[in-house]
């Protein structure tokens, strides 16, 4: 049966993740809870072996500058992989999973002694991607391209009978609950991670299931078979 499907996270992206709930048969509802904010920051390569992406956010926010697209890309996962593709780098690699697989993946391709790593993300981010890598003894800095603001508001959506929230993040989940989560206790609230799932436990919800590792393609399969 088809499902009404609530889509939170910010736009572009919203609308790729819209396509897919479509192609499953689904309805999707885009109602952004966040807004993508780019930042001034340094973007010289000087040093730099690798740039790592924890989001396609990022890679939108680093400019298309000569040179760039040589170096080595290391994504979280796959979209951002392809928007760093998208993008013109050439050299790209995909952790498939969270800052901890990226992190992984950054200690078997690359050496502290080739030169520093630069991420390039938002304003907040999960986990500790600097302090792993840190601790295997790289050099790693950390440049804010962009920052994810809440809505002051509910889109006028979510007054709409919906089945489905998707929750790509802890700062999405942290939004609709802030602004007062509307009928909870009748959806069902698919959550990324386990991260994003303990935000989006602070309400009740009809059912709340997570997503077996931090890829779309998982999330809505966990979210249809809930």
């Amino acid at each position: 049966m088809s499902k009404r499907v609530a889509i939170t996270r910010a736009q572009p992206e919203a609308e790729s993740t819209a396509a897919r709930v479509r192609a499953r048969g689904h309805m999707a509802i885009v109602a952004p809870l966040l807004t993508i904010v780019p930042c001034g920051y340094d973007t010289s390569l000087h040093g730099v072996q690798a740039l790592l992406f924890t989001s396609s956010n990022g890679v939108r926010a680093f400019p298309n500058h000569r040179g760039a697209q040589a170096v080595t890309v290391l994504a979280v996962g796959d979209s951002t992989a392809q928007a760093a593709r998208d993008s013109g780098f050439a050299n790209v690699h995909s952790a498939q999973g969270d800052v901890g697989s990226l992190a992984a993946l950054a200690k078997r391709m690359l050496s502290p002694a080739s030169g520093k790593l630069l991420h390039i993300g938002g304003a907040d981010i999960a986990g500790d991607l600097a302090g792993d890598l840190t601790s295997a003894g790289f050099l790693v800095e950390r440049r804010v391209a962009y920052a994810a603001t809440a809505a002051s508001a509910l889109p006028s959506a979510y007054a709409e009978p919906l089945d489905i929230v998707l929750f790509h993040s802890a700062r999405a989940a942290a939004a609709f609950i802030a602004l007062g989560a509307p009928h909870a206790d009748r959806l069902i609230a698919a959550c990324m991670s386990p991260n994003v799932a303990e935000t989006a436990a602070q309400t009740s919800w009809a059912q709340l299931v997570v997503a077996p590792r931090p890829r779309e393609d998982d999330l809505l399969n966990t979210a249809f078979q809930g």
